[in-house]
């Protein structure tokens, strides 16, 4: 996302990290039950609500809790929580790919009821008062289970060998989506990127050099699990063993943005929580951290191609502080030469550290020249004529419903471009 005040929409997956019981636990003193966290709170709002009982999502968290409930050890509490995060991935991939019952009256496309699904389960979790007791370290360690096993973070599956360029075997992609976000401005919104995930896990497209699966998975908008690691921790084990990779989030009206270059810089927009950050994006080794990284997709094919309704471009804008000087500057075609970052091309916000992170890990691991990674803007997700008033409008609408399908199917295009663009080179 490029400056907030430019693009308000702009957001914007092994993972078993967290699985694993603290060490410490057998000596831990029992701990309190916690509040709920702002993002929680939301949860019992009417629009919610809605949501989750017009797809068949309301029975999760009661039924979650029922399980919970029955949990006579800090081991099976984990066994559980592993099990109905994973469960809930599942169910959300499955609706969304039109395999059971849809459950409601909302498109199948719909991202939002995993979100508050997942919610409710964490709220549950966070608020568990068990009679064995649990320390604070378990409770954090259930809820970062819950995390990675909802988000599909813990459930990527590739199933043969990665091929190369002129072997057998199925090639390999892999592509993230976030949560949605800006939920005090309008807690009805949508995130095209979250509900691409969930459309495009586990499933398969034609290239010119033979099939290729899509692995994807969630993120969550907030800045203090990005400061933690989990972008890193979701994508090592991967990106050494795919073809090709792209983080995906809600950028600006009408247009695709395949972003050339990212910036080391939290802009300070409040996230989910509403907790703000304005600083040098946090990684580790910050010593050898440089103030930009560089998209390796084919973006050039990207924008060229027909893949569909929306017009695509190659975002090249940046803000940076000019190597010796005090204030930021607009860049059209990028940074220049010892310059420090203050936005990259997708802005100063979490789309943007995504994007960065995923591309440093991809050099940290010396996979630049040899895989092709970067990060794709969506459309903001917009609802139809008449339906815009968060105050008083519906929840969906079929304008609304149109422009998910349609961006989902475009970035499905893009990704088989892409793909087809690199194995050609």
């Amino acid at each position: 996302m490029t400056s907030i005040r430019v693009r308000i929409g702009f957001l914007g997956l092994t993972l078993l990290a967290g699985l694993s019981a603290p060490t410490t636990a057998a000596s831990a003193t029992t701990a309190t039950a916690a509040a709920p966290t702002v993002e929680e709170q939301r949860l019992s709002k009417a629009v919610p609500q809605e949501i989750l009982r017009r797809s068949g999502f309301d029975a999760v968290a009661p039924e979650f809790t029922h399980a919970l409930e029955n949990a006579h050890s800090y081991a099976q509490a984990r066994r559980i929580v592993v099990r109905e995060g994973t469960a809930l991935w599942q169910r959300a991939v499955d609706r969304a790919q039109g395999r059971g019952p849809a459950g409601g009256d909302l498109s199948r496309d719909d991202d939002r009821p995993l979100y508050w699904a997942r919610l409710g389960m964490t709220r549950e979790v966070r608020g568990w008062e068990p009679e064995f007791g649990i320390s604070d370290g378990q409770r954090t360690a259930l809820l970062s289970a819950l995390e990675t096993t909802s988000r599909g973070q813990s459930s990527i599956r590739y199933p043969h060998a990665k091929g190369k360029k002129g072997a057998e075997g199925i090639k390999r992609i892999l592509v993230t989506g976030f949560d949605p976000f800006t939920l005090d401005r309008d807690i009805r919104i949508s995130n095209p990127s979250g509900a691409t995930a969930l459309a495009l896990d586990g499933t398969v497209i034609q290239t010119a050099d033979g099939p290729a699966r899509i692995e994807t998975a969630m993120f969550p908008v907030r800045w203090a699990d990005f400061a933690d690691g989990t972008v890193e921790r979701a994508l090592r084990p991967y990106l050494p063993k795919v073809d090709l990779f792209t983080t995906v989030s809600q950028g600006r009206v009408g247009r695709f943005d395949v972003e050339r270059t990212n910036g080391a810089w939290r802009g300070g927009y409040p996230d989910n929580d509403n907790v703000s950050k304005t600083e040098t994006v946090p990684v580790a080794d910050p010593a050898s951290q440089p103030q930009w990284t560089s998209t390796t997709l084919p973006y050039k094919a990207i924008v060229a191609a027909d893949t569909g309704r929306f017009p695509a471009y190659d975002h090249t804008e940046v803000t940076e502080i000019p190597a010796g000087g005090t204030v930021p500057v607009v860049r059209p075609d990028g940074p220049t030469a010892g310059s420090t970052a203050r936005a990259g091309g997708g802005g100063n916000y979490l789309s943007n550290e995504i994007a960065y992170r995923a591309t440093l890990l991809r050099d940290r691991l010396g996979l630049h020249d040899s895989l092709p990674g970067g990060h794709i803007h969506t459309p903001v997700l917009q609802f139809g004529t008449g339906n815009t008033d968060p105050a008083t409008g519906a929840i969906t609408d079929p304008e609304f419903v149109r422009n998910r399908v349609d961006i989902i199917a475009q970035v499905k295009a893009m990704v088989t471009v892409a793909l087809n663009a690199s194995l050609g080179d």
